[in-house]
């Protein structure tokens, strides 16, 4: 990882290595934290970041389903942000916001822990590979499963919920896939461990439902809109497993991972085996407007 300059904690800049928490802290013992993943792109009207709103916003909701209150407003989180891009000099960078239960309670009950919020920012490429979003990757169906209703609430981006996802993780890479591929507690297609999920048949284009046990992404909300500009026909429904297996195209979306095609499915071979023309017109359209900044729905926020 790029160690940046500087990281924003509890309302100041510090250096990236004095940025340090107790070993005490309630989060280290039982993963209590909500955290956003967020990218600012150099486009070519200056350094924007793409839903800046939309993931404070949702940083706000998964620490409310966690009954944790942030000490700061949603204005000083994004003014941070922006600030804490500053003092590090990125053009682009991706952007950490996190807060977690820090010290004074150590049990399963959180309430007299402190709320310590921290922004980090670092320059990071394609999430899963340098040539991927024309080549495509290998994925595989995991045998982990994502969380049934009513465990943990998966609308809500906290750590302890990534603990499922290293699982998916860990082991698509131990047999020698880019990324695993959940299915929810039915058997049916959910998503990746980091990424949400569309396969397309027919020129239709399909993706779970918000409900399965998925974290429904910015990034999979812009597909849609972008597809659908297009003159697609969006689906959300379920997905077997073995739709897979049949599709013309499949890509995987989220803020790292962007458009990112599928060549493979437990070895077997997705359309031609890279990027189809469904999935090249998509990344089109959303590259385009994270690179030229020209937005026309607003969804970039100019520092």
């Amino acid at each position: 990882m790029y160690n940046s300059l500087k990281i924003w904690m509890n309302g100041e800049l510090v250096g990236w290595s004095d940025a340090k928490i107790h070993v005490m802290s309630h989060v280290v013992h039982y993963g209590s934290s909500t955290f956003e993943g967020i990218r600012c792109y150099d486009t070519a009207k200056g350094s924007a970041l793409l839903f800046l709103d939309e993931h404070v916003r949702r940083l706000w909701d998964s620490s409310k389903i966690y009954r944790i209150e942030i000490p700061y407003s949603e204005t000083e989180i994004k003014d941070a942000i922006i600030s804490t891009i500053k003092a590090n000099n990125h053009k682009a960078c991706y952007v950490r916001p996190l807060v977690f239960r820090g010290q004074g309670a150590l049990g399963v009950n959180p309430h007299r822990a402190s709320i310590e919020v921290a922004i980090a920012t670092w320059e990071w490429g394609t999430y899963l590979g340098e040539d991927v979003l024309e080549n495509g990757v290998d994925v595989k169906v995991s045998s982990w499963h994502r969380l049934a209703p009513n465990t943990l609430p998966s609308w809500a981006k906290a750590g302890g919920n990534y603990m499922n996802s290293q699982l998916i993780k860990m082991e698509a890479l131990s047999d020698g896939y880019a990324e695993g591929l959940a299915l929810d507690h039915n058997g049916y297609v959910a998503e990746g461990s980091g990424e949400n999920i569309f396969v397309v048949r027919h020129n239709i284009i399909y993706t779970p439902l918000a409900a399965q046990s998925i974290l429904p992404g910015f990034t999979r909300h812009a597909v849609m809109h972008i597809a659908k500009e297009l003159g697609y026909e969006v689906r959300e429904t379920l997905i077997p497993r073995e739709a897979l297996y049949i599709a013309d195209e499949i890509f995987l979306t989220g803020t790292a991972a962007e458009i990112t095609p599928v060549r493979s499915v437990d070895r077997i071979p997705i359309g031609n085996e890279k990027r189809g023309p469904l999935t090249e017109a998509l990344q089109h359209e959303y590259l385009k407007i994270v690179h030229s900044g020209e937005d026309p729905y607003n969804w970039l926020t100019f520092i």
